[in-house]
């Protein structure tokens, strides 16, 4: 039975090699290596589309596609491929690509339009906030939990306010009676807000976990969004250490209200007077701002302003004294307005996770994710006894090496977790389970995630062709650098031979003179001047005359070109006759020195540009043909035929 067993297996792989082959067949070898027909397909097409102005017939783009692989090959042989600097760059872009494979779209999607759906609406809450100790155990959360459950119950009956002020262990209850105020979507944790948003108007929510500790919810109201507004604020600040002193602060903000409704400019009172140091320098001007984004007073207060230039009177906050000028208001703008700033602000925070998580489960999936029953119970038990940034945790933890979980042939142990969990990289804080619970689902999604991009090439043709692409351009670049482009532009004795081989192919329709133009500060250096270009060669006139008649004032000014009518006006006067020149008052005295060259360049660097690109092309075909001699290349004509033009 096993035999058989085998001998099925042995054709069932043999049946999905053949069926592969034929799906994509390879086009080509080049140097014994295969080239399938999807690769050339690819590049072929993307550079054949439509808005391409230069397209090339099949036999021209086989024969292009040939030259450019034989590089790369030449670029492999050379080892450019295990150099660090193009594992870096090609990783670089591997990672960049691989983000838009490795997340959940469509959970992403739902996210945007809850965040836009909830954006429009906004509810008015108060909260009762128990805290979990910052390094509690299990049963300290637990603890926490029902004590906050026992207060719900209360808040079935008796008032609200009353209780928090009672009970509530949110510092600023005090002042505000657990008073949140209007938020809208993303102004406060996500736990918060979904059970804001669900809890009708009235009731009172049951506990729900935040990173603080537990929250009971009481909704007072909901309404449609008012939007943003812009406004600009003269703040006096209340005197915290002698309240006595606050009735005179008082009067100082209602005597430059007086003033702004006589006339004064408030920028100018706000740069003088106000107390907000961040926003005086701007005229007072604060940033665009929405519901729950202020305390409510300043937040009330600045909504409360109809008419643009409108100032309300004097608010009193926590803060001190406030005068609120509206600069501007806008309603929320529509979904299409709005879409990539949501998407932008949840990848920055706690939704984000909520995508990773999404997309780890579908993974789990897909590579038959399991889990040992007890896979944390050893981890959870350890943390109630040491604190995970305890010493004894750390060498307790590291004995363990139970089977945790397993997906895509890969078993991953208590050790493996272990070692994820102690790296510099996590820091303890919080509470313990959470602590490990958190870190565990990391490492899970972590894994699941490392994995994926391993399958990348194999599950999406398009990211394979890219990243092949991206493989042989970096090595092309660098193998072109080195055997054409550099090589050409520092092979001075290359140059001058081409040139002087191709010379009359550089012949000119128009003379041009070659030579200087001498700016003079005095007539004495001029004549100094005229008497070292006599002496000096060509090359040398600008070095002698800045060495020699230059210190801490420049006497003379030297242009040095290749001038041909109508291109300096210095040149067009004196040697072409045509137009007038009037030289500066700084400069009053001037000349010329050189040549004529009527028809032919005099040598190569006369017109390097262009040499120098024809004796690269040169290079360029001299070097394929050498790779054409040194690397083998056949080509498969039946498969030729089967090419798909899109």
């Amino acid at each position: 039975m096993k035999k058989v067993f085998v001998s099925l297996l042995v054709l069932v792989l043999a049946s999905n090699a053949l069926m592969a082959q034929q799906s994509d067949p390879v086009l080509m070898k080049i140097n014994g290596k295969n080239i399938p027909l999807s690769e050339f397909e690819y590049i072929y097409n993307k550079n054949n589309s439509n808005n391409v102005v230069d397209k090339k017939s099949l036999d021209e783009y086989v024969d292009l596609f040939v030259n450019f692989k034989l590089k790369v090959e030449e670029a492999i042989t050379q080892g450019l491929d295990t150099t660090q600097s193009f594992k870096s760059e090609l990783g670089m872009y591997r990672n960049q690509l691989a983000e838009q494979y490795l997340n959940d779209s469509k959970a992403l999607d739902k996210l945007v339009e809850e965040a836009y759906s909830r954006k429009t609406e906004e509810v008015e809450v108060r909260h009762i906030l128990f805290r979990i100790p910052e390094t509690g155990t299990s049963a300290d959360t637990l603890q926490v939990y029902n004590k906050a459950l026992a207060i719900w119950k209360r808040a079935q009956k008796e008032d609200f306010e009353s209780l928090a002020r009672e009970v509530s262990e949110d510092p600023s209850v005090a002042q505000n009676g657990g008073y949140v105020g209007w938020i809208s979507t993303m102004r406060t944790p996500y736990s918060f807000e979904n059970m804001a948003y669900s809890t009708p108007v009235g009731k009172v929510s049951k506990p729900v976990r935040t990173f603080i500790g537990y929250h009971i919810i009481k909704v007072e109201g909901k309404r449609q969004s008012q939007g943003e507004v812009k406004v600009s604020h003269i703040l006096l600040m209340n005197d915290r250490q002698h309240p006595e002193n606050n009735v005179s602060v008082k009067q100082r903000t209602d005597s430059i209200y007086q003033r702004i409704l006589a006339g004064d400019d408030f920028g100018e009172l706000a740069v003088k007077l106000s107390q907000d140091p961040g926003s005086a320098r701007q005229n007072g001007e604060l940033p665009w701002f929405g519901s729950g984004q202020m305390i409510p007073e300043f937040e009330n207060a600045a909504f409360a302003l109809r008419n643009k230039g409108d100032v309300s009177q004097p608010v009193e906050s926590q803060f001190g004294w406030h005068i609120i000028k509206l600069i501007d208001k806008k309603p929320v703008g529509s979904f299409d307005d709005l879409k990539a700033s949501l998407e932008g602000q949840i990848k920055q925070n706690e939704r984000n996770k909520m995508t990773g998580d999404s997309f780890a489960e579908n993974l789990k999936k897909e590579y038959n994710f399991t889990q040992e029953p007890n896979y944390l119970a050893d981890f959870l038990k350890l943390s109630d006894n040491y604190a995970p940034s305890d010493s004894m945790f750390a060498v307790e933890a590291r004995k363990m090496n139970l089977p945790m979980f397993s997906f895509g042939g890969q078993q991953f142990t208590q050790k493996d977790f272990a070692d994820y969990l102690l790296s510099g990289a996590r820091t303890f804080r919080g509470v313990r389970s959470d602590f490990i619970q958190d870190n565990y689902k990391e490492f899970v999604n972590s894994r699941l995630v490392a994995y994926e991009q391993t399958q990348l090439d194999r599950k999406y043709p398009d990211f394979h062709n890219l990243m092949q692409e991206y493989h042989d351009g970096i090595l092309l670049f660098e193998v072109m650098n080195n055997e054409v482009w550099e090589k050409a532009t520092k092979d001075t004795e290359g140059l001058k031979r081409y040139f002087e081989a191709n010379k009359a192919e550089y012949a000119w329709a128009k003379p041009h003179y070659k030579g200087h133009i001498i700016h003079a500060k005095d007539k004495a250096t001029m004549k100094a001047a005229q008497k070292i270009v006599k002496r000096a060669l060509q090359d040398s006139i600008s070095t002698y005359l800045n060495k020699r008649l230059n210190d801490s004032i420049q006497y003379v000014k030297v242009e040095k070109g290749l001038w041909v009518e109508g291109e300096n006006p210095v040149i067009d006067f004196r040697i072409f006759k045509k137009g007038t020149y009037t030289p500066s008052k700084e400069y009053p005295f001037y000349f010329v020195a050189g040549k004529m060259l009527k028809t032919l360049p005099e040598e190569y660097s006369d017109v390097r540009g262009i040499v120098t690109a024809n004796y690269q092309d040169y290079l360029e075909k001299e070097w394929i043909a050498g790779l054409r001699k040194k690397y083998p290349v056949t080509i498969d004509e039946k498969v030729l035929k089967t090419v798909k033009k899109n």
